[in-house]
């Protein structure tokens, strides 16, 4: 139990209505659903849905007062604040009394491979002993529970259980993939970040954030909450991609030390005599006082990139590089990343979640320098999703492919027909052919492949399901490249 009053004192008020000095709170909601008696109930407006539709619905259920941007006619206290998110971010972050300031916490944020940095980050930090836990695209787990995820990074509700969760299983070291929307929606407020890592910066998002500029002000809002903890000897650090062209606004507006990687020589942590071969990758491996070769089995440029944010994530956590770099080379890749269908079939294919146009263009560069003859790409965009990227995905796929077949992702409440019209923009006239079934797309690609050629199914990666309107049905791209391999002559 925690009194109203406490978590008021967190966050500005517009105003009170009703008397919050001796209201007890037992539980936090934003779903009035959800609510029991005792229960702090959040209107928070959503992009379908506003919580301030549910007020009456949630005291019904008992909540013993509520948080909204506005005036409500209810029979319980209430508190009218500027920003119901952000104020929900820190009453939970207060309710589970801040359990990330219990662990150390590494952030990863950018447009691609925020998966693979962080499950690279796990895999090391495992390695060298730590128990921990993991947020992002894929899954959460720790504590040897594993489960899917809605959002890349969770409601705050959800967010600061789970750091709670993680502390009462022992776990000290966590690591999270960070969603642009969720720094900009207050999600992560009350958390704290011992790193902070930045990746790359694409064209994604932009029907959201509205220009690059506005995307990468919004990634840089992670690297803001570094250094800002009170307990002096904290060892923070910002982790930047020195070759990325919007490096500059993460590091403007970082207060911790900035360690930079890359390739280039205003990286401190680079990799120099790249070596990318179909079954991996070699390079040097430099830092300060430090040249090291290093072998790794993850193919492709972008590989190399997310393998050194990885290293230096942890050498910004305080681990030395002897303990780091003998620890690169056992690097695992992540499923529906890279990911090779296997088969007796003599057809290379190739599933992978590239879902923008420069982690399309990255996947399909990667592919040309390993593929003997043609490449066939199989290629959707999501719906109620940023349209400018749709042409520039196609315009991608047909720069690099033999053919390619453009199909449906998860059109969600979009029509098909129409996310691929928008995608045919960008196609100048060369080989391509609609096949708005995204199943018969990945056969008829299979198909068409002879001996020695490569099929890459692009967009969804991992994901287990296609959503079409409100609803997921059961998708795999794997399974259904498996079948499709099956029936190949």
């Amino acid at each position: 139990m925690i009194s109203l009053h406490t978590i008021a004192s967190l966050f500005p008020i517009r105003k009170e209505y009703g008397s919050i000095k001796h209201v007890e709170i037992s539980s936090l909601s934003m779903d009035s659903r959800e609510v029991e008696a005792g229960s702090l109930f959040f209107c928070v407006p959503g992009y379908t849905v506003d919580g301030h539709d549910y007020a009456e619905s949630a005291v019904r259920n008992g909540a013993a007062a509520l948080i909204s941007d506005r005036s409500l006619e209810v029979s319980v206290p209430y508190i009218q604040v500027p920003d119901v998110r952000r104020a929900m971010a820190l009453a939970a972050a207060r309710f589970y009394e801040f359990p990330s300031m219990d662990m150390q916490l590494i952030g990863v944020t950018g447009t691609n491979g925020k998966t693979s940095v962080t499950h690279f980050i796990e895999q090391m930090l495992q390695e060298l002993g730590s128990k921990t836990g993991m947020i992002g695209t894929m899954y959460t787990r720790y504590d040897g529970k594993q489960e899917e995820s809605v959002n890349t990074t969770p409601e705050s509700l959800t967010l600061q259980k789970l750091f709670n969760d993680m502390r009462e299983t022992g776990v000290k070291k966590a690591v999270m993939e960070v969603s642009s929307h969720a720094l900009v929606s207050g999600r992560t407020h009350g958390t704290q970040f011992d790193v902070a890592v930045y990746t790359n910066l694409s064209q994604d998002h932009l029907d959201f954030h509205h220009s690059m500029e506005d995307y990468a002000r919004a990634k840089s809002l992670l690297f803001a909450q570094l250094g800002s903890s009170y307990e002096r000897n904290k060892q923070t650090a910002a982790v930047i991609n020195a070759d990325d062209e919007y490096s500059f606004i993460m590091e403007e507006a970082s207060a911790a030390p900035v360690l930079l990687y890359g390739l280039s020589e205003k990286a401190s942590i680079r990799a120099e005599n790249l070596n990318l071969q179909p079954g991996g990758s070699s390079f040097d491996f430099c830092a300060p006082g430090v040249k090291q070769k290093i072998h790794t089995a993850l193919p492709g440029k972008f590989s190399v990139y997310n393998v050194l944010a990885a290293a230096a994530a942890l050498y910004g956590a305080g681990y030395k590089w002897e303990s780091i770099l003998p620890l690169l080379s056992g690097l695992r890749g992540v499923t529906g990343r890279f990911e090779p269908v296997l088969s007796d079939v003599p057809v290379h294919v190739i599933v992978d979640y590239a879902h923008t146009p420069d982690s399309l263009k990255n996947v399909l560069e990667t592919i040309s320098g390993i593929a003997e003859k043609n490449i066939y790409t199989v290629v959707g965009c999501g719906g109620n999703r940023d349209k400018a990227k749709r042409p520039l995905m196609a315009e991608e796929a047909e720069r690099y492919s033999s053919h390619v077949y453009l199909t449906s992702d998860n059109p969600r409440l979009e029509k098909p027909g129409d996310i691929i019209n928008d995608m045919e923009k960008g196609m100048s006239g060369a080989s391509y052919t609609v096949v708005e079934d995204r199943k018969k797309a990945i056969f008829e690609a299979v198909k068409r492949a002879s001996a020695g050629d490569v099929v890459l199914i692009a967009g969804k990666g991992h994901e287990t399901y296609q959503e079409i309107g409100r609803e997921r049905f059961d998708f795999n791209d794997r399974l259904v490249a498996e079948e499709a391999l099956k029936e190949w002559e």
